[in-house]
């Protein structure tokens, strides 16, 4: 008896002893509060993201095995205080066409030796010779309108959806955040009810309390949409191909523009505002296939393949454009740029080139809606009549294509905060000299619904599904249940392709099979 109790007190001093040790480690563990992506998935690599509270260096399991039982590891670009300790890796040479299960861990630079706990997803990387069969999602806006996180109405729950259908990959058609939208506390959404936001980060600073103008402020934009447990949940299983829209920066704008009448911005110069905005894109998502590399040197604008039934086009709109006008010059010039010459020249090459079934094109605006800023053309549609301003560019992109007999082109886009699927005709078009082609747009994924927009029938769209009622009330909040996500699916066997669309429930809305022509 007095043997066992001078044991219990050994132990119970002992851990007394060890009571503070261990808070102290505790405290001193880095976390990874926004779990992690996965993204730039090619046969042979792809490149993991996540975030770190403190300065670490970033190591990566990586396994065949969920229970990781051979394991292959990767050192990452460390999280230091100049890139606000996001910590990305790059994962080459592996074997294509194979589910990746991977761990990251974080050690502190400040307490080495000090690991803090392992987020962990999974990816399948692309098919290289053989064909296989092929599901993935497109859609883009999230947190427009001032509508962010409310628990009350289920977080961001179109991500959710998403991840149900098990998609190989997620396309984002840009509005990945929108920095110039603050959260405010409470919305009225009508009918006495109010969306409320959750407004703080992980670290208890305000996320997005005024548009974004510092380098800080852009990244915590992006911080902010993986607080939402849906958000993490699907980049923990989903790859994500990016691309950025307008609000990335700041509404509608283009290279040089002065916001010399929205008194919200001390920072006046949207080209100061653009390049911070690319600088967090680069470091707070798997963006990139150049770890490493300057984000400056790596183009937006990129091919991505996904084997032989499959080659994507992902566009850059915004880099490259000439000034919002009126759109209605006769000639090509730099102020008719839309791709811009170097990216429209890219474009054609590297379609002419691709030898896969199927060529979407990823535009982060529609072709033949109307999008306006103002009086201004926001896109290449300028109302009704011949090829005009950036309308020029559409033209000689879809004659080229005409030429070169490019078969099972299309386009994929987002934008408008509506889902829509059109079919351009030359029958039915003042520009003929082009293939038939279908544009199908998706979206919002959590934010405010607007449309429907007014076709320009320069290129012959006709609707043939839309997802909104025609006299919908504009900027519909989350809660109304018109959020939107697009997929695909191509057959192996058959190299049919399915175009589907979605609502956040998961709910089908429209459906089209599209059988593959010869080229």
């Amino acid at each position: 008896m007095d043997l066992s109790r001078r044991r219990i007190l050994r132990a119970s001093a002992a851990a007394a002893c060890l009571a503070p040790a261990l808070v102290r480690a505790g405290s001193q563990r880095p976390r990874m509060d926004y779990g992690c992506a996965c993204g730039e998935v090619s046969a042979s690599g792809a490149t993991l993201w996540a975030r770190a509270s403190g300065p670490v260096r970033m190591q990566v399991e990586l396994s065949r095995d969920a229970d990781f039982t051979r394991v292959q590891t990767f050192t990452g670009l460390p999280g230091l205080e100049t890139n606000d300790f996001n910590v990305k890796a790059r994962l080459q040479n592996l074997a294509a066409d194979t589910l990746w299960h991977y761990r990251i861990t974080c050690e502190s630079l400040v307490h080495p030796g000090v690991r803090g706990e392992a987020v962990s997803g999974q990816f399948r990387t692309a098919a290289n010779a053989a064909a296989r069969d092929i599901r993935f999602c497109w859609a883009g806006d999230t947190a427009g309108q001032g509508y962010g996180i409310d628990p009350a109405y289920g977080g961001m729950l179109t991500y959710r959806a998403m991840a149900a259908k098990k998609p190989d990959f997620f396309v984002h058609s840009g509005d990945q955040v929108y920095v110039d939208n603050p959260l405010p506390e409470s919305i009225d959404i009508g009918a006495g009810r109010s969306w409320r936001n959750r407004l703080l980060l992980a670290d208890g600073r305000p996320a997005k309390a005024k548009v974004a103008e510092t380098l800080q402020e852009f990244r915590q934009n992006y911080y902010y949409n993986f607080l939402d447990v849906h958000v993490r949940a699907f980049h923990a299983q989903v790859p994500v191909y990016t691309q950025w829209d307008d609000h990335e920066v700041t509404n509608n704008w283009y290279p040089g523009e002065m916001l010399l009448d929205d008194d919200r911005y001390r920072v006046k110069e949207a080209s100061v505002l653009a390049a911070r905005a690319r600088r967090a894109m680069y470091e707070c998502t798997p963006i990139g296939t150049q770890v490493g590399t300057p984000h400056t040197a790596q183009k937006i604008y990129r091919k991505i393949s996904r084997g032989p039934l499959l080659d994507l086009f992902v566009l850059d709109l915004r880099s490259y454009r000439g000034p919002n006008s009126a759109n209605r010059q006769a000639e090509r010039s730099p102020a008719t740029a839309f791709m811009g010459d170097g990216q429209l020249q890219w474009l054609q090459r590297a379609l002419k080139a691709s030898r896969a079934t199927w060529k979407l094109i990823c535009s982060d605006m529609p072709l033949g809606l109307i999008v306006r800023d103002g009086g201004n053309a926001e896109n290449g549609a300028n109302g009704d009549g011949r090829p005009l301003g950036r309308e020029l560019e559409i033209a000689e992109l879809l004659q080229f294509i005409a030429r070169e007999n490019i078969a099972n082109t299309h386009f994929l886009t987002a934008d408008v905060h509506y889902c829509a699927s059109h079919y351009y005709h030359p029958r039915r078009a003042q520009f003929k000299d082009f293939k038939p082609f279908w544009e199908f747009v998706s979206g919002p994924l959590h934010a405010g619904t607007f449309g429907p927009n007014q076709l320009d029938n320069t290129f012959g769209p006709s609707v043939v599904f839309k997802g909104i009622p025609d006299d919908m009330p504009a900027n519909r909040s989350p809660a109304a249940g018109y959020q939107f996500f697009g997929m695909i699916d191509i057959d192996a066997a058959s190299a049919a392709m399915t175009v589907g669309h979605y609502d956040r429930s998961g709910a089908r809305l429209w459906e089209k099979t599209l059988q593959p022509e010869a080229a």
